[in-house]
């Protein structure tokens, strides 16, 4: 079973889908942004507010977050405590 994230704002994203991680301040990460905006494989999910880190997904999205990179590692590492242990 995949295990969702929270990205910020009620947006969730697969556990196991994520690849990277990145600050969109550098150049070859604007590259990709707008490069995934011309391919139409962009999903905006900060809500108007300001991209804060860049995630790449093993099928070729690119997610964008107004959440910080050292936030949303923090989360995907986070160990899943609210699964039902069955005994």
């Amino acid at each position: 079973m995949s295990v969702l994230v929270n990205i910020g704002f009620g947006n969730m994203v697969s556990r196991d889908k994520v690849v990277a991680i990145i600050s969109p301040d550098s150049a070859p990460a604007k590259r990709q942004i707008q490069q995934g905006k011309e391919e139409k494989t962009l999903i905006d999910a900060t809500q108007g507010r300001k991209t804060k880190s860049v995630i790449f997904t093993s099928n070729d999205k690119i997610i964008l977050s107004a959440l910080t990179p050292e936030t949303l590692t923090g989360r995907f590492n986070q160990v899943d405590t609210t699964t039902d242990q069955k005994e």
